[in-house]
């Protein structure tokens, strides 16, 4: 397939988009992903994986693993995560005046303010039920007029305290009204926006691209594989994780179950070019349309991203290169917090406005992230010869500085 013509230059297709969109869609606070795993991918996975794969499910968590060969647990395996978990805001008191006061989590208070969510509530009188109220939006000072003087002039912000859920609850007994619905602390609330295809071509926005953008491209990975003559010597386990923004403790979770000789999470990163005030802090030029990205540093194994870059060069895959310190604050850390030992890598792909209701992206980007993988599943697949890359090859790759050859001055290429 020729560069020019191959899917992380074209535009993504409406049936996919709306495959990615459902994804986003799909109401998975942190602690309740579910409705993603089990009510959108788990199907999707069954529509067209063979009968000989399997969906691995957990006891503590709402997790899922697709695996394409379950009984040949000795085969070399990679591990390739996307996580289920939304940042939620949640309720942390009712007020007598008939505000919910609730917390932000991760993300900025005054981002929150005027926006539309969902609350997300168990029966009380039917554990195990739960319900959902609409048209709620996220508010914290009520009008311009009742900020402070440094508020109003923009000198000071929002702060977390100050946040409530408007319900638009009125007459007598506003505290009581709410708390007959069963509203109580810890219930989560989420923003109520889907994604939308934005101004420019191949852009998109909305809420949750982190992470269900990393699910997607599991998702997708494994469509692939099932579409093409499969992997012979890989086994190939995609996993859609919990709770990683409260710590990747469902990660580490099937980092340990499954033990894998490699694990790869796909996560957001930033556009740090289009990132406004940041110009001082030098950071490395990521960019929203330039193709996915590959972490160094951290915990990150040289010899995978060696296997990545040469077959991402290979087709032709835009790659983009960023650097952790170290974490690399992704699922990536799996394996190693797990105490499993894994070559690991993080690939990426910039978006704009992250932990916002706004959050936007560019789909050949997050084509470029699937087609990577795909193709580095498919290059350690057909190592040594065809019969597949090995632990031991993972064991004797790793590079030896002591050896690097002297590089002196080289004019640029015109």
């Amino acid at each position: 397939m020729s560069a020019s013509a191959a899917p992380w230059n074209e535009l993504m297709s409406d049936d996919r988009f709306d495959l990615m969109g459902r994804i986003l869609a799909a109401p998975s606070p942190i602690g309740l992903e579910a409705a993603m795993t089990r009510g959108v991918l788990e199907p999707h996975f069954r529509s067209f994986m063979p009968d000989s794969w399997a969906i691995h499910s957990f006891k503590g968590n709402a997790g899922i693993v697709v695996d394409t060969a379950p009984d040949a647990k000795d085969a070399f395996s990679v591990l390739v995560i996307g996580h289920a978990d939304k940042i939620r805001m949640q309720v942390r008191s009712i007020g007598d005046d008939g505000k919910i006061w609730i917390n932000c989590d991760s993300m900025l208070p005054t981002t929150l303010i005027g926006h539309k969510v969902k609350l997300f509530s168990e029966d009380p009188d039917a554990p195990g039920s739960w319900r959902t109220i609409e048209g709620g939006t996220i508010e914290a000072l009520g009008a311009i007029h009742f900020a402070n003087p440094d508020v109003r002039a923009g000198k000071s912000g929002i702060k977390a305290e100050m946040l409530y859920l408007e319900l638009l609850i009125h007459g007598e007994d506003k505290q009581k009204q709410i708390e007959a619905l069963g509203i109580r602390a810890g219930d989560p609330i989420l923003y109520d926006r889907p994604i939308e295809r934005g101004f420019s071509p191949g852009t998109f926005g909305g809420a949750y691209l982190d992470n269900g953008l990393g699910c997607f491209v599991v998702a997708e990975i494994a469509r692939l594989l099932a579409e093409s003559s499969g992997l012979k010597n890989v086994r190939f386990l995609g996993g859609i994780a919990s709770h990683e923004e409260i710590g990747r403790f469902g990660s580490r979770v099937q980092a340990e179950t499954f033990r894998p000789d490699v694990t790869i999470a796909v996560d957001v990163t930033h556009d740090l070019v289009a990132a406004p005030g940041v110009d001082d802090k030098r950071y490395e030029p990521t960019a929203m349309g330039k193709g996915c990205t590959l972490t160094h540093g951290a915990i990150t194994s040289a010899a995978l991203n060696t296997i990545v870059t040469m077959a991402a060069k290979e087709k032709g895959i835009p790659l983009q290169h960023e650097f952790a310190g170290r974490d690399t604050g992704t699922d990536a850390m799996a394996a190693v917090l797990a105490s499993v030992d894994s070559a690991a890598a993080s690939i990426g792909f910039p978006i704009r406005n992250m932990h916002t209701i706004s959050e936007s992206g560019y789909t050949p980007d997050i084509d470029a992230a699937i087609y990577a993988i795909v193709e580095s599943l498919q290059y350690m697949d057909r190592m040594n010869n065809g019969a597949g890359i090995t632990a031991d090859d993972l064991r004797t790759s790793h590079p030896r500085l002591d050896g690097a050859a002297h590089l002196t001055h080289r004019e640029p290429k015109s």
